[in-house]
């Protein structure tokens, strides 16, 4: 049957002018001669910069596989590494510089990710610090009898309190330096805010919009936790008020002890 087949191949007119550039005999074709011809073409071109060159595919093919993006910094870095080598020992100046100004800007952004992580990691020891976010996020300021937002409009953006003073309105509560506010509305199906918020002395916060926590989180899936955490104790002080309040409420409610 492979006789067969190869006697077929060889009638062909464009297959037999492969074989002619390939070295072979259109006329005398077997598996044996192909195998063995395109062996002597494999080891007549292996190269050292060829070598380094095929290491760094197999490593950029890997960065498609990967699913989280530490490995496939990791990968891309170490495929640049060898394109960056390939180019140097073959002269091509473009392709060295490409690949080795490639290197620099993916452990830029590993380490990014890596602080990230272990941040994102202490949030089960229940460090709330939100000095990871910082760089991500941009400086805004505000004068006193400014209102940063209202309960019920469209939220799009989450704010971390800096310096001054502010008041959630509906509970009548001061935030200061240090609280996130509107991340809530984040949470939300149709995202909207769930209080009003009122600065009652000058101050500075630093916002990050919801795009950029989604890209983050998608970046980094543990951020997703670290993120429920903070929520999820921002949910737990709010009920904890409500419970004291509706105490409070009870108390006043019972009659008087009569005499």
């Amino acid at each position: 049957m492979l006789d067969r087949i190869l006697d077929a191949a060889t009638d062909n007119l464009r297959f037999a002018k492969i074989l002619v550039q390939m070295g072979l005999d259109p006329n005398n074709v077997t598996w044996d001669a192909i195998f063995n011809r395109l062996l002597e073409l494999f080891l007549h071109n292996i190269t050292l910069a060829n070598m380094f060159a095929l290491i760094g595919a197999i490593f950029f093919v890997a960065t498609l596989l990967t699913h989280t993006m530490v490995p496939l910094r990791v990968a891309n870095m170490i495929g640049c590494a060898f394109f960056a080598i390939f180019g140097a020992l073959t002269g091509a100046v473009t392709t060295f510089l490409l690949y080795f100004l490639m290197i620099p800007i993916n452990a830029y952004r590993l380490r990014q990710m890596l602080a990230l992580v272990k941040t994102a990691r202490t949030a089960t020891q229940g460090d709330m610090s939100m000095e990871w976010l910082k760089p991500f996020m941009t400086d805004r300021k505000y004068r006193k009898g400014d209102i940063l937002m209202r309960k019920g409009d469209a939220a799009n953006e989450m704010l971390l309190t800096v310096t001054g003073k502010f008041r959630v309105v509906e509970i009548n509560v001061e935030l200061p330096p240090g609280r996130l506010m509107g991340e809530l509305g984040f949470l939300t199906p149709d995202n909207r805010r769930t209080a009003t918020i009122e600065c009652i002395e000058d101050g500075r916060v630093l916002t990050i919009s919801y795009e950029k926590l989604l890209e983050i989180y998608f970046q980094n899936p543990q951020f997703g936790y670290y993120f429920l955490v903070l929520t999820s104790q921002r949910l737990l002080e709010n009920l904890a008020r409500a419970e004291a309040i509706i105490a409070q409420n009870k108390i006043a409610a019972q009659p008087p002890l009569a005499n």
